[in-house]
Parts: C-alpha cells; sequence; structure tokens
C-alpha cells in the first residue's frame, strides 16, 4: 500500500512539473516579439523601412503620353482563296495511264496532267475517220455528176447529210478521246495528289487541286450601315496569323449587287498581291477599311493595365524628394500598332511606368533607370511642380 502512494506521489510530482515548464515557455513566447519591437531600431522592419510602402524604390523604365494618330477602321474577318481555284476532277470512269505533274509544279493553261486509257477512244476515233473519208468521197463524186446532169438533186443531197453526219462523228469520237486528258484550266499551282498510273477513277472523284496564287481573293461581310463607306477599288490593309507584323495591302475588287436580308450585311471582294506565293488559299485574313482618322493621347500597350471593363496606368508624380507612382484609372479607345488610345485619366507630357506593371504599387517610391530618366511633373501629392519642355505630338 504504501509502495502505490508512492508512485502516485511521483507521477504527480511529474505533472506538475510539466505544468509549470510549458507556462514559462508561452510566457517566453509572448513576450519575445514585442521585446523585439521595442528594442528594434526605427525604419528597419516597419511601414518606414526597406520592405515598407515608401521605403526601397522600385526600378522603372517610363513613356510618355503623347498624341497620335488613329485610323478609324471596320474590322472584319475573311479567308483567303486563289485568284482562280478549281478541284479537277474525271468526266469518265477509266484506269490512270499516265501522270504528267509533280505535286506543288507550276503549270500553265492547258497543259496535260494526266491521261486516262483511251484505247477504245483511239479505235473509235480512227474508225470515224475513215468512215469521214469514204462519205466525203461519195459526197464529191455526185456532186461532180450533178454538176453535169447525170444525177438527181435529191441523191447529192443525201450524200451531203451522209458527209455531214461523218464529220459529227468525228468530233464525237475526239471529244471522247479528250475525255481522257486531264487539263489545267488556266495557269497555276497544282496541289498535294495521291493519283499514281493504274489508279481507277471515277467521275467526281479528286485528281489534283490548282490554284491561281499570283493573286488572292477574301471575301468579307460587313453590316449594311457601313455600305456608305465602301466602293469599288477602295484601298484596304489586312493581315494574317501566319505573318502577324507585315501589313498586306490591297483593294475592294467588287460589292455584292444585293444585302443579305437574314444577316443585314452586304459581300465585299477584295483582292491582295501575292508576290512569291506567300499567302494560301485558307488562310484566315484580318481586314481593315479605313473610315477616317483622328488625333487622340496614346501609350504603350505594355504601360496599360486591364482589368475586366476597367484599366489603368501608373503616373510618376514627386513628393517632396520622392518620386512615386500614382494609380490612375483610364478610359481607352482604339488599340494599333502596339499603342493604346487614352481618352480619359491622363494628359499630354505625363510620365508613365512603361512596364511590369505587377511590380509596381500605388504611392510606392520608384527609381527610373533606362528611358525617359527625368523627373515628372509634381501631382497631387504636393512639391514643387517640375517644368518639363513642351513635346511635339507625334504621328
Amino acid at each position: 500500500m504504501l509502495r502505490r502512494h508512492f508512485f502516485l506521489a511521483g507521477a504527480l510530482v511529474i505533472l506538475l512539473a510539466m505544468i509549470v515548464v510549458g507556462g514559462l515557455k508561452l510566457a517566453t513566447r509572448h513576450s519575445g516579439p514585442n521585446q523585439a519591437a521595442a528594442g528594434a531600431p526605427a525604419g528597419k522592419g516597419g511601414p518606414g523601412g526597406p520592405g515598407g510602402r515608401g521605403g526601397m524604390a522600385a526600378q522603372v523604365s517610363t513613356t510618355t503620353v503623347t498624341e497620335r494618330t488613329f485610323v478609324e477602321a471596320i474590322d472584319v474577318l475573311g479567308v483567303a482563296k486563289g485568284r482562280q481555284s478549281v478541284t479537277l476532277s474525271a468526266a469518265a470512269t477509266q484506269l490512270v495511264q499516265k501522270v504528267n505533274f509533280t505535286d506543288g509544279q507550276s503549270v500553265g493553261r492547258g497543259a496535260v496532267l494526266v491521261e486516262l486509257k483511251d484505247s477504245e477512244q483511239d479505235a473509235g476515233l480512227e474508225q470515224a475517220r475513215a468512215k469521214l473519208v469514204q462519205a466525203q468521197r461519195a459526197y464529191d463524186r455526185w456532186k461532180a455528176l450533178s454538176a453535169k446532169g447525170f444525177a438527181a438533186k435529191a441523191s447529192v443531197d443525201q450524200y451531203e447529210a451522209d458527209y455531214q453526219s461523218a464529220v459529227a462523228d468525228v468530233r464525237a469520237a475526239e471529244a471522247r478521246r479528250n475525255d481522257r486528258l486531264i487539263r489545267a484550266p488556266f495557269a497555276g499551282v497544282v496541289g498535294l495528289s495521291d493519283i499514281a498510273p493504274g489508279a481507277l477513277v471515277n467521275p467526281g472523284a479528286v485528281i489534283a487541286t490548282l490554284d491561281d496564287l499570283s493573286a488572292v481573293r477574301v471575301d468579307f461581310e460587313v453590316p449594311e450601315r457601313y455600305v456608305a463607306s465602301l466602293r469599288d477599288g477602295q484601298p484596304i490593309v489586312a493581315h494574317a496569323d501566319a505573318y502577324p507584323d507585315q501589313a498586306i495591302a490591297g483593294r475592294i475588287a467588287k460589292l455584292d449587287t444585293r444585302v443579305d436580308p437574314n444577316t443585314h450585311a452586304i459581300t465585299a471582294r477584295a483582292e491582295f498581291p501575292n508576290p512569291g506565293g506567300r499567302l494560301r488559299p485558307g488562310m484566315l485574313m484580318r481586314v481593315a477599311i479605313a473610315r477616317g482618322e483622328h488625333q487622340g493621347l496614346s501609350a504603350q500597350e505594355s504601360a496599360v493595365s486591364v482589368q475586366g471593363d476597367s484599366a489603368f496606368v501608373f503616373v510618376l508624380v514627386t513628393q517632396g524628394e520622392r518620386t512615386v507612382a500614382e494609380r490612375r484609372p483610364v478610359v481607352t479607345g482604339e488599340r494599333q500598332q502596339g499603342y493604346v488610345e487614352l481618352i480619359e485619366g491622363v494628359q499630354a507630357g505625363d510620365r508613365i511606368v512603361a512596364d511590369g506593371l505587377n511590380k509596381v504599387q500605388s504611392g510606392q517610391t520608384v527609381k527610373v533607370v533606362g528611358q525617359g530618366s527625368a523627373r515628372p511633373r509634381a501631382g497631387a501629392g504636393g512639391g514643387a511642380p517640375v517644368s518639363t519642355p513642351p513635346r511635339r505630338p507625334t504621328a
């Protein structure tokens, strides 16, 4: 019994010791940060220190808000087609005897691309020609007899009809033979083809494609409210996704005679020169039709941040001896050639952060490096205004 009480007393002592030690550790943990904060030097680690809002300056490059000419344009989409494009097929069921082209070859108008087996047609043509010779001899003989008065006029007319029928039979045989020759209807470039000698082709089966790539056509639809802005021969500019930095100049070749009553749009056909054949049928073309131009304030696209339906820039202002970035909402307009029109929110001559907007916070001290290192004009934050030499608007 005494031994049991001894063990219980020992366990109670150990438990009390653990409680005391835990309490001391908890008290030390709560008092440590307060003591560290009380002993820390002013300006380090606090709001005014290097990690605070007004502490370490962010290095930024800048650009200036200037005037720029913006072109008012109608932007539409279209698909490129060759000036002439055709899918070649056979007019009869027959075996391929000879292929006279290679994939991607340029061919002239009338060139024989594929020859089908024509043994039967050759024999039929020779037979028709033989009958023609016989009919012509009979007609000439009876015609001579009629001229001398030894043959009736009715007999001569009958032999003349036989001769004309034989001529028609020869033409029909020649046509059947020509159906075995697949010719290029115009000069162009042959596309990829799987046709080979010995293959059996049927009417309507694709043999090859042929495209005239000297120019491309683009058909696109324009809302009817812009019909007054369109005319035949009007210059336009297009861009292809394959060549995003290249503007392709062309013209409106023809406007359709009708407006679609369902879509209330008119179809326009544009033509674009294609030297070198870089534009290919099937390419998506972004067509811009100019309607006029206007002057507006602008900045580089990288200087404008867009979040949902709102946009903002960081304007550099002076606050005493500091240069800070002030977040300012703006209203944007046209976007052309890497520039954004700024309708409201800034003035001409304002210096704004050019890029890296995600590294800057409103009111943060900044250090201008690289382009445009001059101090900005004073803003709403106070400080003496800094005079900025006038800048001529850039077109």
